[in-house]
Formats: structure tokens, C-alpha cells, sequence
């Protein structure tokens, strides 16, 4: 006998929503009706947390939440009340996000859909169950990272639920959030298919202003045409987010797209639109928003140096072999912590990223990987030997680094057509 043999359990949320939309759905959740919490720990279930009746099962793992309605009574995430006795399976439905994770199925795979759902599902239509919305202010980055999610199926935000985000912004209730709640409801953005499309809803509802200004403040940034098509620092930086969600799942690597030329919303006036030093501020502006919201340093680490190097691999066909190999050293290539690779998936989708540049070519990437290879042999081990210390022993570890790449350097010499460079010193 399985345990919830006994139990009326329905299959609910997200599990339901991707069943219908014919995508497989990456795990379900269950909500269990006219129980208690005893008898469900009776029954072999396995309680987590604190705050909400939520139960694993014993063999699947699967999780099953009592039904339950919530009351608000302060303010943020912990300011409700819960209360599980007698409620109903339309009771615990009405107090989810968007109509379309309303939708519940019983074990005869009948649907139970009291706020019409199945219909904003079949209209690509994103709207919110009920005022009680408004409750949660981490819904509003939910619902942009729902549309990001699923982008193939191009879902709209209903008119009266993109004005209660619009009021949601605006009510101070996003202030709020800690950065924990953000960074992980941001991280889930990063690996859905279109993450442009997060930050683009989070815009268009007046949030990105409150959860990220470094990137909001982008938006009305003018570039010069001649590099940028797009001339908007804003859309240029969507457009690379796109370039690279392209190339990549890793969200890594699509946060430090993001962050990449933050330092153009804060050029001095006297010299735009060139933006001269952008990436050093860019560098500076993606540190404290990483302070800010906590985010760990696997994604700083990547993203810092996007924003302070991208414009030297730009331009690394036309540097030296010593300008290259300190280029190299600064991305940790011949450690374990190498950054080579990744950092030029990165500068190419920035380079990508420009209205009419889609596909252009982009052979930095491959050259900064073949002069880590060509160079990957050499090490301090075989100069100590020789005598080598100090800063005698890092010269000459770069002199012959420096030599190993002449080949891969010749190679590419005749190709410089095909990069994408801009003088030293102007905007990438």
C-alpha cells in the first residue's frame, strides 16, 4: 500500500501547466486535502520547514502540501498566517500567483481549474488569480521570469495584471526583498531560454529601476552607431544577453553579459558617447551590485572580469605577444580556475549583440584559447631548477610564454579583417 493511498491528492502547479502545454514536466508537486499534520507523518511523510505544512513522500520524495489558506498580516515574506483546517482545494488554488499554476488534476487526470487557467494557457496569456497577489512582492519578478520561461510560447501579461505589478512597484513593497529572495529568483531567470525577456518585463512594470538600477540605468545610454546599431547601451546589453543564452545554458556566463558595460550609464558627460574607461567603473558598478544582493563569487568572478577585459580581447589581434599573455594571466589561464574560455563566449556575444551583427565572426575567442594551449606546457617547476626566483622567475615565465604564442599569433595575423576592433580606448 503506498501512503497516499488513503489521502485525496491532486497534482497541481507547474507540473500540470507544462503537461499541457506538452512539455515534460521537471517535477510535481501535490496538495492534499482534509488531512492534518499528523496523520501524515503517520502515514511515513517526512515534514520540512517550519513555516508552511509541506511534506516529502516517503518512497518518491515528491512533495505534498496540506491545502491551505493565507492571511496577511505584516509586511515581507514572513508577515503571513497559515491555516490548514478544512480547506478547500479551490481555497488553496486561489491563493497562487497566475491563473495558468491554478490548475489542478485529480487521479483520474480530471482537471480542476475554478480561475480558468486551461484558457489563458491555450490564449498565451499571463494573469493573476486574485488581488491577494499583491501580497508577495517577489511575485512581480515570478511573473517576468514565468514569461522568460516560457518564451517559445510568447505569453503577454494581461492588461490589469501588468498595471498591479505597475502598483506593486510602486508601493515601496519591493524595497523589501531580501537579497537572498532576488538572487534566486534572478539566478532562476538566468537559466531559462530568453532571459533578456526577464529583464525587459521587470522594465516595462517600472521594477528594474528597484532590484537592479546598475542595469536599468543603461536604458537611454546613446553608443556611437558606428560600433553600435542599436546605439542604446540598454538594448545592446538585452541584445548580447540573447547572444548569449544562444551559445550557453550556463548562467554564469549570462550574468556577466549582463554586467558587462554597467560602466556606461555613469560616463562623464564630457567625453560621451565614446565611454572611454567603462570598464574599469563596469567592473567597480558589478562588484558593490554584487555586495548588494549577496550573489556568490562564482558569478562575480567571471563578471568582473568581463567588464574590465572584454575591450582588450576586442582588440588582442592587434597586441603584442607580451600584451596577450598578460591579458591570458588576468583570466587564470594555466590554473584550475581558468577563465579563458568562458570569458570569450562572453566578449563574442557582446560583440554579437549589435542590431545587423548577429553572426559576425569572432575569432579572438578561439585565438585567446589556442594561445593557452600553445603556452600550457611551460611552468615555474623546470625554471626553479634553473636557478629562476622572484620576479626573475615571472619575467622569464612570461617571455617564454610570450614566445610559445608567436605561432598562433602568425596564424591569425592575415584574419584581422574578420575581427571585430575599435580603437584603443573607445567603446566596445
Amino acid at each position: 500500500m503506498t501512503a497516499e493511498k488513503n489521502l485525496i491528492t491532486y497534482l497541481v502547479g507547474g507540473a500540470v501547466r507544462d503537461q499541457l502545454l506538452g512539455m515534460a514536466a521537471k517535477e510535481r508537486d501535490w496538495v492534499v486535502v482534509g488531512s492534518t499534520p499528523e496523520e501524515m507523518q503517520k502515514l511515513g511523510f517526512t515534514q520540512v520547514g517550519k513555516d508552511f505544512p509541506v511534506f516529502l513522500h516517503p518512497q518518491s520524495k515528491e512533495e505534498y502540501a496540506l491545502a491551505r489558506r493565507e492571511r496577511k498580516q505584516g509586511s515581507g515574506y514572513h508577515g503571513f498566517s497559515t491555516e490548514t483546517k478544512a480547506v478547500t482545494l479551490e481555497e488553496d488554488l486561489s491563493r497562487r500567483d497566475l491563473t495558468i499554476n491554478a490548475i489542478a488534476k485529480n487521479r483520474d487526470n480530471k482537471l480542476i481549474d475554478p480561475f480558468n487557467g486551461h484558457e489563458d494557457l491555450n490564449n498565451r496569456i499571463l494573469r493573476h488569480v486574485s488581488p491577494a497577489f499583491t501580497e508577495d512582492p517577489l511575485r512581480v519578478l515570478r511573473v517576468a521570469r514565468f514569461a522568460a520561461q516560457l518564451s517559445q510560447y510568447g505569453f503577454e501579461l494581461a492588461g490589469e495584471t501588468r498595471e498591479l505589478l505597475m502598483s506593486m512597484s510602486a508601493s515601496g513593497e519591493l524595497e523589501k526583498l531580501t537579497p537572498e529572495r532576488v538572487w534566486i529568483e534572478t539566478e532562476k531567470a538566468l537559466k531559462t531560454p530568453r532571459p533578456s525577456l526577464f529583464f525587459e518585463i521587470l522594465r516595462e512594470v517600472d521594477a528594474l529601476k528597484i532590484i537592479f538600477p546598475e542595469v536599468h540605468a543603461l536604458f537611454g545610454v546613446a553608443q556611437r552607431p558606428k560600433f553600435h546599431p542599436e546605439i542604446d547601451a540598454g538594448y545592446h546589453c538585452l541584445l548580447s544577453l540573447d547572444r548569449i543564452a544562444e551559445l550557453t545554458n550556463d548562467p554564469v556566463q549570462r550574468f556577466a553579459v549582463l554586467c558587462h558595460d554597467l560602466g556606461k550609464a555613469n560616463t562623464p558627460d564630457d567625453i560621451r558617447p565614446s565611454h572611454t574607461g567603462h570598464e574599469a567603473r563596469g567592473a567597480e558598478l558589478t562588484n558593490l551590485m554584487c555586495d548588494r544582493l549577496k550573489i556568490p563569487n562564482k558569478y562575480r568572478n567571471l563578471a568582473v572580469r568581463v567588464a574590465r577585459y572584454h575591450l582588450q580581447c576586442h582588440q588582442v589581434l592587434q597586441t603584442s605577444s607580451e600584451e596577450a599573455i598578460e591579458l591570458l594571466s588576468q583570466l587564470g589561464a594555466w590554473t584550475q580556475n581558468s577563465y579563458v574560455e568562458d570569458f570569450g563566449n562572453c566578449c563574442m556575444a557582446d560583440a554579437r549583440g549589435r542590431t545587423g551583427l548577429e553572426l559576425r565572426p569572432y575569432p579572438q575567442r578561439e585565438f585567446l584559447i589556442q594561445c593557452e594551449a600553445a603556452a600550457a606546457s611551460l611552468n615555474a617547476s623546470a625554471l626553479l631548477e634553473q636557478g629562476f626566483e622572484g620576479k626573475a622567475l615571472g619575467k622569464e615565465l612570461k617571455r617564454l610564454r610570450a614566445k610559445a604564442i608567436e605561432p598562433v599569433i602568425e596564424k591569425y595575423k592575415d584574419i584581422d579583417e574578420l575581427s571585430y576592433a575599435c580603437p584603443p580606448g573607445q567603446e566596445s
